[in-house]
């Protein structure tokens, strides 16, 4: 059995936070520091009471609507996000509760930026089975829960967001051609966050902490080795891919994995300027924007991939 990606869509919450809007909130920063070191100029922060779930379930309806399906017509709901609503029930069984869904299989999956990537796959694996016929996969996030906005190298770099993606059952032909995924818990210690609760109180460190330089240098191996590792299983070579959407970290990441792969800047989708790094939520959201004006097209070849804290990365290669 295969599985194609019948719908998408995305959401964004509130208007966009500029460079000089942090700066102008007491943030010791500027929009040449940020934009000369990351490519980003804005982003977008939930409100206070927005949740992962509540970005998911506007992202949600719109891929449904797009599908041309309702929330009832799906049996499997995945969430990647490393911002839950809660510790637990999962924030996929809120939003199914949101949607008005009853009875699909609802989890969510945790592996940070990688998380859409991971949950996409993870629906292909359901769908081959052909234990489920119609997926949902969404990637929401609420990182600026999580920043320690006295920190200016990481608190400038992420938003808040979700896009999903509705994947269906196809008897005739592939839209997934290959998925890779891959995990090195060694090196969990240049990007987590470091606390946890324990009897109602914070322990350890709440907040995100990354090593900048350790972050990028592996990102942008792993990110070329696994697009090529996909492209290998699907018997193509990586000048046949249409169009490349990595993990929108940083510019410089999205750089220097397409020189390595020697894929053009012109057929890499950038969306890290007007959306900083939405974790889980970056790829779903660059890929919904790319189709919905015309640069991504029927037929054509695309490699989605991420790279997060864990460290975890993976890459699904898509006929559309």
């Amino acid at each position: 059995m295969f599985s194609r990606i019948t719908g998408i869509g995305s959401f964004l919450p509130g208007q966009p936070v500029s460079n000089d809007d942090l700066a102008r909130r007491g943030i010791e920063t500027s929009d040449e520091w940020i934009v000369s070191r990351t490519g980003i100029r804005f982003r977008h922060l939930a409100e206070n009471g927005e949740t992962a779930s509540d970005l998911g379930l506007q992202a949600s309806h719109r891929a449904l609507a797009a599908a041309g399906l309702e929330a009832s017509d799906i049996d499997l709901i995945i969430v990647a996000t490393s911002t839950p609503d809660f510790i637990f029930p999962s924030t996929a069984c809120l939003l199914q509760s949101k949607l008005g869904n009853q009875g699909a299989t609802a989890f969510d999956v945790q592996a940070v930026c990688s998380g859409f990537v991971y949950g996409l796959t993870i629906a292909e694996k359901f769908i081959a089975s052909g234990s489920h016929r119609r997926a949902l996969v969404v990637g929401a996030e609420v990182f600026s829960r999580i920043l320690d906005w006295s920190d200016r190298g990481t608190c400038v770099l992420f938003g808040d967001g979700a896009g999903a993606v509705v994947l269906e059952a196809s008897d005739d032909r592939p839209g997934i051609l290959a998925t890779a995924l891959h995990a090195d818990g060694a090196h969990h210690g240049i990007l987590s966050v470091p606390g946890s609760v324990c009897g109602g109180k914070v322990t350890g460190d709440p907040f995100l902490r990354m090593d900048g330089q350790a972050v990028f240098k592996f990102a942008v191996r792993v990110l070329a080795e696994v697009a090529d590792e996909c492209c290998q299983a699907a018997g193509i070579a990586p000048s046949d891919i249409d169009w490349l959407i990595p993990h929108q970290a940083n510019i410089r990441i999205l750089e220097a994995t397409a020189r390595r792969m020697k894929v053009p800047m012109d057929k890499v989708i950038v969306t890290v300027d007007r959306h900083g790094n939405t974790s889980a939520a970056s790829v779903p959201l660059a890929l919904d924007e790319a189709v919905r004006d015309g640069r991504i097209r029927a037929g054509q070849k695309v490699m989605l991939e991420g790279v997060g804290g864990g460290f975890t990365w993976g890459a699904v290669l898509v006929e559309m």
